[in-house]
């Protein structure tokens, strides 16, 4: 038992470290580790829709260590992440009702197909041209370090992009911000870092709605939180403080090595699951 505790532990804090750093979450580690793992660690399996609420839960306390820290970093662009959260919050408690009854496996396929598209896009995006578009509501957001960065994006699009990852995020339990980031990067043009302390922000507040449900349901094993917050709140710190020194390039090479395991791993649970 205090082995299966420690793993948890140490589950716990490797997934926040990993996820908080690229805006993640940690879901994409913490929900195949239970799925895959659980019945050799706990002697009884874990369901992929317990796995699924339990990780959501869980990310509330990687997102809230991260966005404290990103914080008084001065990173968190609080007045973009509160309009994603329009969407993406309802839609993460959508997401969360589905997972009790959609078919998971072509779903998964897909969405991996499309975390593949975006790993495509990513690697590519230096070959690019730079969209260029001259988006309606424009934002000059200055940091901790008194650096004034310059972007833009349009309402409804902004909406529409909170919606499509709440609702991943309430369905799969992964955070969301494999997809948040790299859109804000590459459509609107936010600097790595501001994504990705934007991410945790509304990731944050997106978990805490979509774990209500998932409550609801039964979905959140409590000693399997209770081993796995402790190292959400250590790692997201300290993912948050790595972040800081990783230069934007660095870091969105870390976001498509992430958008490239998450992209094998959905295609080939979805591919087991047809």
């Amino acid at each position: 038992m205090w082995i299966a505790l420690i793993v948890l532990l140490l589950v716990g804090i490797i997934s926040a470290v990993f996820g908080s750093i690229v805006g993640l979450g940690g879901g994409i580690i913490i929900v195949p580790v239970l799925v895959l793992m659980g019945e050799p660690l706990l002697g009884n399996p874990v369901t992929s829709q317990t796995a699924v609420g339990t990780s959501l839960a869980v990310l509330i306390f990687t997102a809230l260590s991260a966005t404290i820290t990103y914080r008084k970093q001065g990173k968190v662009d609080f007045r973009t992440g509160w309009l994603f959260f329009a969407t993406s919050g309802p839609a993460a408690m959508i997401g969360a009702q589905l997972t009790n009854g959609i078919a998971r496996g072509p779903f998964q396929l897909s969405f991996g197909l499309f975390m593949l598209f975006m790993f495509t896009l990513m690697v590519a995006r230096e070959r690019m041209k730079p969209l260029g578009i001259d988006w309606p509501i424009k934002r000059s957001f200055t940091d901790g370090q008194g650096n004034v960065h310059n972007y833009g994006y349009n309402l409804w699009l902004a909406l529409l992009i909170g919606c499509g990852v709440g609702l991943c995020s309430g369905l799969f339990g992964i955070g969301g911000g494999s997809l948040f980031v790299p859109l804000m990067v590459l459509l609107f043009a936010f600097p790595p870092h501001v994504a990705t302390a934007t991410s945790m922000f509304v990731i944050l507040l997106s978990s805490i709605l979509g774990s209500g449900v998932h409550l609801w349901h039964g979905n959140i094993d409590w000693l399997l939180f209770a081993a796995l917050a402790p190292g959400a709140i250590i790692g997201g710190r300290i993912g948050a403080l790595i972040a800081s020194r990783l230069s934007g390039g660095q870091l969105l090479w870390l976001l498509r090595a992430t958008l490239l395991a998450m992209a094998v791993y959905l295609i080939i649970q979805g591919g087991r699951e047809m």
